[in-house]
């Protein structure tokens, strides 16, 4: 919404048409005796050997996954393969021109990949650099069992490092890049620029953008490659993840050094099929996949089709498109047609497709016929390449038995110890800037407009005579975010943050008002309304080495994320074998006033899921600390606000909200208000409505509520709340989320095993009601209430002389509701 950018109706209502330039197909028609200038004979020859090497690697594993052996070899995998036979000249091609600092981002079908990018890094590095990054990587483990068994030089020993890692992440060994913990579709290896692969259909779609705009945003070399099938090209994070890197803001409205496209190729490997669906002719309808990037920008993605059955056609595309990425024009589109021979997977039969189309296909064999033009043009002999087959066959024989020699290559002992996974759920980290650059900002942070206007404001809610001040007077809930926000953002010189009207207008519910003063375009910005690519971009930055505050405007929007918050930012860190760091705060809004749509509370969703931490701030003085901490950490935060308080001013801390920087650890709930005969446990917004009930049990029934804020809900320190039941015995918890399935509802259950000897009565959960949220006009219907709160009290823990009932909190009610479904 920049203002700079003025729409005028005259021009965009005018008469006219759009025009598509013509998009090459596999234009590439040179031999191999045509490119004798551009390849010495040791590239050939090259580019022949790394093709053998994935075939038979990935000839190994289908064997050992449909025989139980391979070369006499006996062994059981039982997990995953998912295997490219067939497609090794698409993925040489693709690595070929590719340096480490270069990063690629795979499927689940990208074992060739990753041997092809780490062969293309091995030729490329000198011994002294890939010795060091084997004797760094897991404090030399898989040099050592390389060295001992294999031998050779540092080049041959840097293939066999690579072969064997490689193999024994897949058959999950601790001895594996990534500690056996990614497996078949998640290995990876950094050190060569191999970044993670995805098991989620198209799922490095959007992961993928948000490394090449960290690249962009802190102007690192090298460009991004995103490895994903056809069957992907109908995948919401594919398409969103374009979009993101398609926007024109790049271009328009960044600062010169860091304007222009991401450098990013989204490489379609099109082998033709999405497991056993016909993306040509069937489950798709682009005919020619490459015709997609015609509908994106006027450059049309830059989009191409190139035939990946000729290795030589792929880097000639490669070096091409890098080109238009170095002159700043990406993103670029490559559709690289290829075919599989394997199934989907070892156990696919292949019957939706005849032995006639595979037996053509099979003829136009890449390795084949490749190797028969180096032999054609007397760059190598038939024995030479009978040879080389030996060779590998042996090499991976070698590979195989060390792997699967459970002296040399153990899997992890969870029996001997137990929290071996658990201690990589979370880093765990502490770091107030991720590189030691200067921050770019626009002006000095005290002639921001907003924190001057701050700087006058009440720090405690109350004067000194106990009288409220006013909102506009008082510091309140969203100027404490922002205070760490901004502080954050003078620190740290990677910081970006993005979302849905974050700049210009300050964000939906003006936290971020004052950013656009101090921030350049690039390190503030708004995104497309595309939730799924927000949070997906997030990961990439954060994996790559930055650190990012994503926006989700409403809570109820998470749906439209799911994929990337449940099932990729919570699981990278541990799946790398705690290589990677996550440093990534979600910023979610939990609404009320606008219906079932855009007013709930999904704080149990995510609260569910292993490898995320999840904050809930309900004071000024709690939000400023727990998001200093969130952006302190190095794991990946869900940090939920209630719209309904972000005007609070701060009621408990009697100091007011300090100044200066502090942290509240994350995880220890706090307790807001001292009492003796029941406790009182709230998440979010119902902090007030708890202690409105309070007032009421004080005054009316002479009962002493003690408040606990738990302020979090991953982790959370079970102590504070048992030494509060200690003294009062009883306790009800309450939340704005709906009570069946929710996180409180767990919460009771552990206090009934960690605290039974405590308690005079079984915990109670009062939560919203299992419907939709209706209109603000009945919410005082839906959200938990002060005079539930009472006659919950009454009915389930503690009856209440001469209480009467408003709400039926009753045991009966109770079941009929369940009964229901409501």
């Amino acid at each position: 919404m920049p203002k700079n950018q003025f729409i005028d109706p005259k021009e965009v209502r005018k008469a006219g048409k759009i025009t598509f330039k013509d998009i090459p197909v596999n234009q590439y028609q040179k031999s191999v005796s045509d490119e004798k200038n551009s390849f010495s004979d040791d590239d050939f020859i090259r580019i022949l050997r790394d093709m053998q090497i994935i075939r038979e690697f990935e000839t190994m594993l289908n064997t050992i996954k449909t025989t139980g052996e391979y070369q006499g070899i006996a062994y059981n995998h039982p997990g995953p393969a998912h295997l490219s036979i067939g497609q090794e000249a698409a993925a040489v091609g693709m690595a070929y021109t590719l340096s480490t600092d270069d990063y690629i981002f795979g499927s689940h079908r990208s074992h060739g990949e990753i041997l092809a990018k780490g062969l293309s890094a091995i030729h490329q590095l000198g011994e002294k650099k890939l010795t060091e990054i084997m004797q760094n990587y897991f404090e030399g483990t898989i040099l050592r069992i390389v060295e001992k068994e294999l031998k050779g030089d540092v080049k041959d020993l840097a293939v066999k490092f690579l072969l064997y890692g490689t193999l024994a992440e897949i058959f999950a060994r601790e001895t594996g890049f990534n500690k056996g913990l990614g497996g078949s579709m998640h290995a990876f290896f950094t050190p060569f620029g191999i970044y993670p692969n995805n098991a989620i259909v198209g799922g490095s779609g959007d992961i993928s953008v948000g490394a090449a705009l960290y690249k962009k945003v802190n102007r690192k070399p090298g460009i991004v490659v995103s490895n994903i099938g056809d069957a992907s090209a109908s995948c919401g994070p594919v398409w969103e993840g374009i979009s993101f890197a398609s926007m024109d803001q790049y271009r328009t409205l960044w600062e010169k050094p860091y304007q222009g496209g991401l450098p990013i190729i989204f490489h379609f490997m099109n082998n033709l099929y999405g497991m056993g669906g016909q993306t040509y002719g069937e489950t798709m309808g682009f005919g020619i996949l490459a015709r997609l990037g015609a509908g994106v920008n006027p450059d049309m993605l830059h989009a191409e089709r190139i035939d990946g059955y000729n290795p030589l056609a792929v880097i000639d595309a490669f070096r091409r498109k890098r080109k238009v990425i170095d002159d700043k024009k990406g993103p670029v589109l490559l559709d690289t047609l290829t075919y599989r021979f394997s199934g989907h997977s070892p156990s696919d039969a292949s019957s939706y497709r005849s032995k006639e189309e595979l037996d053509e296909w099979m003829k136009y064999d890449s390795i084949n016929w490749f190797g028969d033009e180096l032999v054609k043009n007397k760059i190598y002999s038939q024995d030479k390449i009978d040879a080389l087959k030996e060779h590998v066959a042996g090499l991976v024989k070698k590979t195989v038995a060390l792997v699967t020699d459970d002296s040399i290559s153990p899997h992890m002992d969870i029996t001997k110890d137990p929290d071996a996974i658990g201690r990589l759920m979370f880093s765990n980290g502490s770091a107030e800037k991720m590189e030691e650059e200067k921050p770019g900002v626009l002006i000095p942070m005290e002639e921001n407009p907003r924190v001057k206007q701050i700087a006058n404001k009440e720090r405690y809610a109350f004067d000194k005579d106990g009288k409220p001040f006013s909102k506009a007077k008082s510091f309140q809930l969203r100027d404490g975010i922002f205070e760490a926000v901004i502080d954050r953002f003078y620190k740290d010189p990677t910081l970006v943050a993005y979302g849905e009207e974050n700049r210009d207008w300050g964000g939906a519910f003006a936290v971020y008002r004052g950013l656009t003063e101090a921030l350049p375009y690039h390190r503030l910005f708004n995104s497309p309304i595309s939730e799924g690519a927000i949070v997906g971009t997030a990961i990439g930055y954060g994996m790559c080495g930055g650190r990012v505050i994503a926006e989700i405007m409403y809570c109820d929007f998470l749906g439209r994320s799911g994929d990337e918050v449940f099932n990729q930012l919570p699981k990278w860190q541990c799946m790398s074998g705690d290589l990677i760091r996550m440093p990534v705060v979600v910023r979610v809004s939990v609404g009320s006033k606008y219906g079932a749509q855009h007013s709930q509370d999904w704080s149990s969703l995510v609260a569910h899921i292993p490898g995320l931490k999840v904050v809930f701030p309900a004071t000024p003085y709690d939000a400023k600390g727990l998001m200093n901490a969130a952006l302190q950490g190095t794991d990946p935060v869900i940090f939920f606000e209630s719209q309904r308080i972000y005007d609070v001013g701060e009621m408990f801390h009697e100091g007011g909200v300090p100044e200066g920087y502090y942290e509240i650890p994350i995880g220890e709930p706090d307790v807001k208000r001292q009492g003796e005969d029941i406790t009182i446990l709230t998440i979010g917004a119902t902090l007030y409505q708890a202690i409105k009930a309070a007032d009421i049990l004080k005054e009316k029934y002479d009962i002493s509520a003690e408040i606990i804020d738990a302020r979090s809900l991953v982790p959370f320190n079970y102590e504070v709340v048992i030494e509060s039941l200690k003294k009062t015995g009883k306790i009800l918890l309450t939340s704005d989320a709906c009570s069946r399935g929710s996180y409180l509802k767990d919460v009771a259950q552990t206090i009934s095993e960690l605290a039974f000897d405590y308690l005079d009565a079984p915990p109670v959960v009062v939560g919203s009601r299992n419907w939709i949220t209706p209109a603000y006009e009945l919410e005082q219907h839906f959200f938990p209430q002060p005079d539930w709160m009472i006659d919950a009290i009454h009915e389930r823990i503690l009856p209440l002389k001469g209480h009467q009932v408003k709400n039926n909190f009753t045991i009966s009610e109770e079941i009929r509701r369940n009964k229901l479904g409501v």
